[in-house]
This record gives C-alpha cells, sequence and structure tokens, in this order.
C-alpha cells in the first residue's frame, strides 16, 4: 500500500501548506469528484482520464491508470461505497476528500482541482477527519513565521519555529524522506515534522522545515537533466542552513541538520559541504543502498499476510529487475530506470551509488547523534548496524534504539505495516527529548 501511495504521490500537483476547510457538504466539484471516482470504480479509465489536466494525462494515461487501480484494489479490496465528500482551498487550487470505503480499508480519494477545474492531482491516503486536514495550533510560547528557503527558481516555502525569548537560540533543519514531502512530513494523518518542530521549540530549539523541492516543483523537477541527490535534497537543505545563519535570533555556532529517512542519509554529505553546520541528527538513515531497500520492503510487506498475491509477486518481479538495471554496469547517466512506476533518470542512481553515508559521516569532525526504531521495516537496524560499524571508533557519535517505534518513531506493537502509518499518531517524547538533550549538550556557549 506504501508503495502504491508513493507512486500516486509522485503525480500530485504541489501545494501550498495552507488550506482552508470550506464549509458545506455538497458543491460542484464534491459531486464531480465523487462522480471520478465511479467511474474509476465502473473501469471507465477513458472517460476519467479525459477530466485530467495535460501533466495527468502524460502522467495516467487510461491503461496505466487502470493499471494503477486494479494494483489498489488488489490490496484493499473491491470498492463498495463511495462516501461523503467535503472540499478545501489551497492556494488556486481545490482539493475534494472523498471517503472510499473497500472491501478491507477505507481510504480518501484525494482528488486536486486546478482554477480551470481540471484534475491536477490523483491519490489515495488515509482517511481525513476535518481537524486532521486544518490541523493544530502550536504550543504555548511557541511561534511560526513563514520564511522562503533558497532562490530561484527553487524558492521553497516553509517555516521556522521559534522558542519563546530573546534567544539566540540553537537551531535544527529538518530534512525530509524521499518523495514529495511536505514541510510537516505529513505521512497519513500523522505530521513527523510539525510534531518534532513544536516539541524542539519548547525546549528552546528553534527548528525550520519546507517543503521538498518535489513537492513545490514536480514539473520542472522533471525537466531536470541529469538529475542527482544534490537536486533533490542537498541544494535546499544547505540552503535552509544559509538561512537560519542570517537570522538575529538565532546562534550561528550551533545550527544542526537532523535527517529522515532518505534526509538521514544525505544528512552527512550536506554537512561535508557546508561549515557552518554544528552536529547531525539522523533518524532512520539508511546505509544500505536504496534500491536494495526498496525490494526488501516490498517483499516484507507481501509476507505480512503469510501469502503473497500475483500483483505482489509482479511488483517484487519487477523491483528485481530495476535493481539489475541500477547496477549495470552499463547504466548511462542519459538512461531511464522504471521503479516502483516512476520513471527515475540513469544519473540518480549513479550519484547514489558514489555515495557512502557512513563512510562520509565517518570523515566529519562533528557530534553525531543516530536513531532507530526497532520495528522499522523501512529502514532497519541492519542500516542502523551500518553506522555503528563506520562510527563507533569515533569520539562524540551517540547510537540509540527504541524498541517500540516504527520508521515514524510512533509507537506500537507487533510487527510494524503500511496500514499502522494510516493511523493518527505522534512522535514520542522520548525520541524529542533525547534529541533536545543532545542539543543542549552540544549547544554551549563559544568564546
Amino acid at each position: 500500500m506504501r508503495a502504491l501511495m508513493t507512486l500516486l504521490l509522485s503525480l500530485a500537483v504541489a501545494l501550498p501548506a495552507t488550506a482552508a476547510v470550506q464549509p458545506g457538504t455538497t458543491t460542484p466539484l464534491t459531486n464531480r469528484a465523487r462522480e471520478l471516482v465511479s467511474m474509476l470504480r465502473a473501469g471507465k479509465f477513458q472517460q476519467a482520464a479525459a477530466t485530467f489536466d495535460q501533466n495527468m494525462k502524460r502522467q495516467l494515461a487510461p491503461d496505466k491508470l487502470a493499471k494503477v487501480w486494479k494494483q489498489l484494489t488488489d490490496q484493499t479490496g473491491d470498492l463498495k461505497t463511495i462516501g461523503a465528500a467535503h472540499e478545501i482551498e489551497a492556494g488556486a487550487y481545490r482539493i475534494v476528500f472523498v471517503r472510499c470505503t473497500f472491501s478491507v480499508t477505507k481510504l480518501d480519494a484525494k482528488v486536486v482541482y486546478d482554477d480551470q477545474g481540471r484534475v491536477a492531482g490523483l491519490f489515495f491516503v488515509a482517511p481525513q477527519p476535518v481537524a486532521a486536514v486544518v490541523g493544530e495550533e502550536p504550543p504555548a510560547g511557541v511561534t511560526e513565521e513563514e520564511v522562503t528557503v533558497g532562490a530561484p527558481p527553487w524558492r521553497l516555502p516553509g517555516t521556522l519555529t521559534m522558542p519563546q525569548g530573546k534567544g539566540p537560540f540553537p537551531a535544527v533543519v529538518l530534512v525530509a524522506g524521499s518523495g514529495p514531502q511536505d514541510r510537516d512530513e505529513t505521512i497519513g494523518p500523522n505530521k513527523v515534522f510539525r510534531d518534532l518542530a513544536w516539541g524542539l521549540a519548547a525546549r528552546q530549539i528553534a527548528v525550520l522545515r519546507y517543503e521538498k523541492r518535489s513537492k513545490r516543483y514536480p514539473a520542472e523537477m522533471r525537466k531536470i537533466h541529469r538529475l542527482t541527490l544534490d537536486d533533490e535534497v542537498i541544494a535546499d537543505a544547505r540552503a535552509a542552513v544559509a538561512l537560519l545563519g542570517r537570522h538575529a535570533r538565532i546562534d550561528h555556532h550551533h545550527i544542526f541538520v537532523l535527517g529522515h529517512s532518505l534526509g538521514g542519509t544525505a544528512a552527512p554529505r550536506i554537512a561535508a559541504g557546508d561549515p557552518v553546520v554544528a552536529g547531525l541528527i539522523i533518524l532512520a538513515g539508511a546505509t544500505t543502498p536504496l534500491e536494495e531497500n526498496i525490494v526488501r520492503q516490498l517483499r516484507y510487506i507481501a509476507g505480512l499476510d503469510g501469502t503473497a498475491s500475483a500483483a505482489e509477486k509482479e511488483r517484487i518481479a519487477q523491483a528485481e529487475a530495476a535493481v539489475r538495471a541500477i547496477r549495470d554496469p552499463k547504466l548511462s547517466p542519459d538512461d531511464t530506470v522504471t521503479v516502483l512506476g516512476a520513471s527515475t533518470p540513469g544519473s540518480y542512481w549513479l550519484d547514489l551509488r558514489s555515495y557512502d553515508p557512513a563512510a562520509t559521516a565517518a570523515r566529519l569532525e562533528l557530534p553525531i547523534l543516530i536513531l532507530q526504531g526497532g520495528r522499522d521495516y523501512q529502514v532497519t537496524t541492519k542500516d542502523f548496524k551500518g553506522w555503528k560499524k563506520a562510527l563507533s571508533g569515533k569520539p562524540d557519535v551517540t547510537f540509540k534504539t527504541y524498541p517500540k517505534l516504527n520508521h515514524l518513531f510512533m509507537a506500537g506493537e507487533g510487527p510494524s505495516s503500511p496500514a499502522e502509518y494510516e493511523k493518527p499518531g505522534h512522535v514520542a517524547p522520548q525520541v524529542i527529548s533525547d534529541i533536545a538533550r543532545w542539543v543542549g549538550e552540544h549547544s554551549a556557549p563559544t568564546s
């Protein structure tokens, strides 16, 4: 399910982070969105695709739309009922959430409409209560201001969360995982980075979070010739560090980078080229190759119910074929590799092939905190052991595991699964406390 949602997310249009719920339960767009879902259920993919904008038509032609719908229903069962819908505003776009009850689960169809009423994004998410869409208020004494990270053509909207007081405060830049993540690193009803920002700011640490470039500028990202990790993650993270370095209430000597998942994998490379970075905090950062982890995750998910379906076996086989293409010595920067239904340039995989995160971290003269959830099936203890093997001999490197936490650093019981991400939760308080304590210990005043 998670892999499929990632595919659908990759086709969605970038949206501003602020969205206000509109009153009323029925509008022309809610009716149209429900009709669109009805077309999918009836197999009218040509008719459904006719409602798409040009970008969606290129990315999700009727035959591909049919395949994606089959992949979804292979996992969720048949769509039984199409329920209520509600509409929200997001800048120039409007989003309609349509409650869909499948045989084995409930999801919301999230349909994004442009200002001409064309479908500019379509994907399925965990059911979205109004409160989850609107959000909440930060803790007492914590303030937030809108900022812009980077410069044209890659200006990214961000939020700087500030503690109460004059400062200067130590600060943390949050670097998100793979995919078109928003500034809160929203996954289902959960907001990992918002939890971290508010929790750390309440403990006198400023936090900057921002939308990923692939979220804000998906079409422009697809046009980049010879895309690399620098384009996806590194350049914007360094721009975020630079922004904090110019802020009057930030302690410029104590700016840390916290990376989660792919952001954690990239963190050593961010710091290697930026002398302003005072230390690294790596949450579930992988040390094994990305393509290897994709195949392992698909096998894990397929095995959760004890039996791999034909569709699951097909996806695993496709991923294994992608791994062979990625590792082919003849792979060229100008080649393309299809992974989970999305095409990525060979340049991206060649760049990752040349980057060893643990070895890069070992060359840094910086304090590093590495945290790992014991129930994480996406980045596992094998990756954690990779960090320990490379860094255990270095001074000022701290390792900690949390047996009951998953990839989002949220608590649970038993084997973790994609369905767990659909349950509302929060980053474990102990994780926030441990990060805050470590930052405090490494933010002594400089002479």
